[in-house]
């Protein structure tokens, strides 16, 4: 990829690894899709430097409030038939099952060690 664009534009996703991801993921949902529109805009936007560091942070900085926690909720939301009525039809072992999982989702995805490369990075940034 050229980082070097003319007037120093910020580089299209297109071609690579995220813009692959992005289109992968498109169909599955609106809601989805709005949330790749979003992940499109953070990006091709141009950001000052606090800006970079705040949204790493919250992107994935901090197991208790930024958007893998925010996914790792939605997930063991999904999973939960006390939460998605499209699970209650399904045998009681297979929906406890599919609870579990959905627990151990967020657990997993809420583990602090998950979060601290993207802190680290958001730190970087801030020059701290």
């Amino acid at each position: 990829m050229d980082l070097h664009t003319s007037a120093n534009a910020v580089p299209n996703v297109d071609g690579t690894d995220l813009g692959d991801l992005l289109e992968d993921l498109r169909g599955i949902h609106p809601g989805l899709d709005l949330a790749l529109d979003g992940f499109r805009l953070l990006a091709h936007d141009r950001h000052t430097t606090d800006r970079t560091q705040t949204l790493c942070a919250a992107l994935a900085g901090n197991a208790d409030c930024d958007l893998i926690a925010v996914i790792a909720h939605t997930v063991a939301r999904l999973a939960d038939p006390d939460t998605n009525p499209a699970l209650r039809n399904l045998p009681l072992e297979q929906q406890k099952a599919s609870r579990l999982a959905g627990e151990q989702t967020a657990y997993a995805l809420t583990d602090p060690d998950l979060h601290q490369h993207a802190s680290e990075t958001a730190a970087a940034i801030d020059g701290a």
